[in-house]
């Protein structure tokens, strides 16, 4: 399969995700404590919808959620890119990112972030980039404020039965 290198750090690099990701994509997404945010791990089914969708989203967009890859030992820790999501009652390009539990607290997520947002507004143009991130999800809230977010606004979302309070913090295009 072909395995294209989308964006580049120091110490990571990222790239199209394909169906061989699919057992790193479950350390990820099968991890509760790491779902906390989605109200819980993902059964098989769900990765392998996840995953789909990313793949879609590359065919429809040229871009998604990436596989990010840990230079050193080639592993996938986790996944970070860039997806249209639905806010309030449009679209926004959102820079998203969910990390195996064992990288986090390394800085990985804001490395990855950053490199996103620059493709965003030097690649696609973007005029604005945002993280939507639960209004318990701190950690993730940290990493938007390390990438140069700031908090434009709030909605509570409806996903597995449950109200999820969300802030959208946004990155403007200088």
């Amino acid at each position: 399969m072909r395995r294209r290198m989308i964006l580049e750090t120091d110490r990571l690099y990222l790239r199209e995700m394909n169906q061989d990701d699919f057992p790193s994509l479950c350390r990820i997404l099968q991890d509760d404590e790491t779902m906390y945010a989605y109200e819980g791990a993902f059964s098989d089914a769900e990765v392998q919808e996840w995953l789909d969708r990313q793949i879609s989203r590359y065919q429809k967009w040229n871009f998604g959620l990436w596989a990010v890859i840990l230079k050193k030992t080639e592993e996938m820790i986790g996944q970070c890119g860039l997806t249209m999501q639905p806010w309030k009652d449009e679209e926004v390009l959102e820079i998203g990112y969910l990390f195996e539990q064992l990288y986090w607290h390394k800085g990985y997520a804001t490395e990855a972030a950053k490199v996103c947002k620059e493709y965003a507004f030097e690649i696609l143009n973007a005029d604005e980039v945002c993280s939507i991130i639960r209004d318990t999800n701190i950690a993730s809230q940290q990493v938007a404020i390390r990438n140069g977010m700031i908090v434009k606004d709030s909605w509570t979302k409806h996903y597995r039965g449950v109200d999820m309070p969300h802030y959208r913090y946004v990155a403007y295009h200088r």
